[in-house]
């Protein structure tokens, strides 16, 4: 057996996801690190632990280490430590080394963590990425700005899913943004110029620092026009078709990427943008699976279970590359209006047949639950067919019926 280690800070839905796939790994004795008492989890995952231990925070080293630690002890030791959270991948590398576990280490958790750290890794590289600069004062900001003379986005050092990420049109908005989240050298920012083009991800597994397979997505907005505009719903779709000619950069830049950053053997999520003369830059890279549906998303396209295959992965560093059958997409219901909670879900009956036939899973919100906080939205819709121009029309078609209310 295989003792298996999962920090889940709360038991939520996406993240039982995942540890059900390694609770159901053949030859995996898993057991849980929480901040949830052993009752929040599905009597599904609790039937197949072995061990599970409470902590106040996972994201405390010192406790995260006594907790892994313990658990260790109950279990007979630790072989894999892992989690999905972006902000857990530092904590968990710091555990590895404090108590002797195999796996990624600091130095590269933080290069992955890090995004100034990251374009540094990358041009160094030769990584094609955004301009960027470290800032840790208003008045570093101010000459970057001036000096650049186009509209940037500022971000945290260790942000992730467009979270307190923020364009600069130009002074006036700078200077607003500055009296409201000024950096200091307690929290520096990155600024980056602002990519115009369209925005994807590119998916991979490494193994022993050979690509063995990679899924390309496509976001529709980008992920910052999502976060500033609350109403807008919006898309992920994964084309059917991703070996051709189209994406042959990204194939060999997005696995540079990933073996520059140091990971050897694993699963990442890197987004990029195509500008409009076609060249291509990395936007940033996760050590971990990807989040909004998208795992799910790639399991249908391959008619493949991803989630059982990054459980295999990480359990035993092996993966078994499935093939590409099917265009998918999601698309992304977002609530509009001031209230707090969903009054109504409209539409659905003038989705056309030929779109209902086409839908894989749904999930959508029901009348008097709360208005979601995520960017991810309040219910989501997948679309599956062997046509991508289809699941394109698909989606347009759902995105542009269906409305979430909260009047």
């Amino acid at each position: 057996m295989v003792n298996v280690v999962f920090v889940a800070p709360y038991a939520m839905a996406a993240t039982n996801r995942f540890l059900k796939a390694f609770v159901e790994t053949p030859g995996a004795s898993v057991g849980v690190v929480s901040s949830d008492p052993l009752d929040r989890f599905p009597e599904a995952i609790r039937s197949g632990l072995t061990a599970h231990w409470r902590i106040d925070d996972c994201l405390d080293v010192d406790q995260l280490s006594h907790g892994v630690g313990s658990i260790g002890g109950q279990m007979g030791g630790v072989a894999v430590l892992t989690a999905i959270l972006e902000n857990l991948q530092v904590p968990l590398a710091a555990t590895r080394e404090r108590l002797g576990i195999p796996g990624m280490g600091v130095e590269v958790a933080e290069n992955f963590r890090d995004k100034a750290r990251m374009k540094a890794v990358f041009e160094k590289a030769g990584i094609p990425c955004a301009r960027h600069a470290r800032v840790a004062s208003a008045e570093a900001v101010r000459s970057v700005v001036l000096d650049w003379q186009q509209p940037v986005v500022v971000k945290p050092l260790a942000g992730m899913g467009a979270q307190n990420t923020f364009r600069l049109q130009g002074i006036d908005e700078m200077e607003r943004w500055l009296e409201y989240a000024p950096p200091s050298h307690e929290a520096p920012v990155l600024i980056e110029e602002f990519l115009v083009g369209q925005e994807f991800s590119f998916e991979s597994v490494l193994v022993e620092g050979q690509l063995v397979w990679h899924s390309i997505s496509r976001y529709d907005p980008t992920p910052l026009t999502v976060v500033e505009n609350p109403w807008i719903q919006w898309s992920v779709v994964l084309p059917r078709r991703i070996d051709g000619d189209e994406f042959q950069p990204i194939r060999s830049i997005g696995a540079d990427a990933v073996r520059a950053l140091g990971m050897e053997t694993g699963l990442s999520h890197l987004e990029w943008f195509r500008r409009p003369d076609g060249s291509i830059a990395v936007s940033e890279v996760g050590a971990r699976p990807p989040g909004a549906q998208i795992a799910s998303l790639m399991s249908w396209a391959h008619d493949s279970d991803l989630y059982a295959g990054w459980a295999q992965l990480t359990t035993y560093g092996t993966f078994d590359p499935p093939e590409r059958k099917f265009a998918v997409g999601a698309a992304y219901l977002r609530a509009q209006g001031a209230g707090r909670k969903v009054t109504s879900v409209t539409g659905i009956e003038h989705v056309s047949q030929k779109t209902h036939d086409m839908v894989a899973e749904a999930n959508l919100p029901n009348v008097g639950s709360g208005k979601a906080e995520s960017y991810e939205g309040d219910g989501y819709v997948i679309v599956r067919g062997e046509d991508s121009d289809a699941v394109d029309a698909a989606i347009r078609e759902i995105v542009s019926t269906i409305r979430v209310e909260c009047n």
